[in-house]
């Protein structure tokens, strides 16, 4: 499974080497929506856990530092390249969605108890890396439409 078209020959008329295929646009935005669902997911079953209003004003404020932690690894590790791929970018993704959530909550006076951590750590592992594991056994089919092959 790739995320780039592939060309049968990589060279136009001429001769000349053709840039890099891209990955398609609505592969990418489908992509780093399921990323924020999961992450919506992981503070929406949180919040019900701890009898917690899932209302929005509670769900953003547990949501937010995972979300923006996602947005900055969706950046910083260029994640659109390879938006599917489970190694390297589900696993460093949810590694750096984790730590740097984990840091955004702590500076800003939210719980960073030991328990937590590690089901956050566990949570948006299953989840981050998961649904690209998932499409990966499914070889191209896709439970999500904008993640199939074609």
């Amino acid at each position: 499974m790739t995320d780039r078209i592939e060309h049968d020959n990589p060279h136009d008329l001429l001769g000349t080497p053709l840039p890099p295929a891209r990955t398609p646009r609505s592969v990418v935005v489908t992509a780093a929506v399921t990323d924020a669902l999961a992450v919506l997911v992981f503070a929406a079953v949180g919040r019900a856990s701890h009898d917690e209003a899932v209302g929005i004003a509670g769900l953003a404020g547990t949501a937010w530092p995972f979300l923006v932690a996602l947005a900055v690894g969706w950046l910083a590790l260029r994640a659109h390249r390879a938006p599917r791929a489970a190694w390297p970018t589900g696993v460093l993704l949810w590694l750096v969605t984790w730590g740097v959530g984990m840091l955004l909550r702590a500076a800003t006076g939210g719980g960073t108890a030991t328990a937590f951590v590690v089901v956050a750590l566990c949570f948006l592992g299953l989840f981050l890396v998961g649904w690209r594991l998932l499409a990966r056994l499914l070889g191209g089919r896709s439970l999500l439409p904008g993640l199939s092959e074609s």
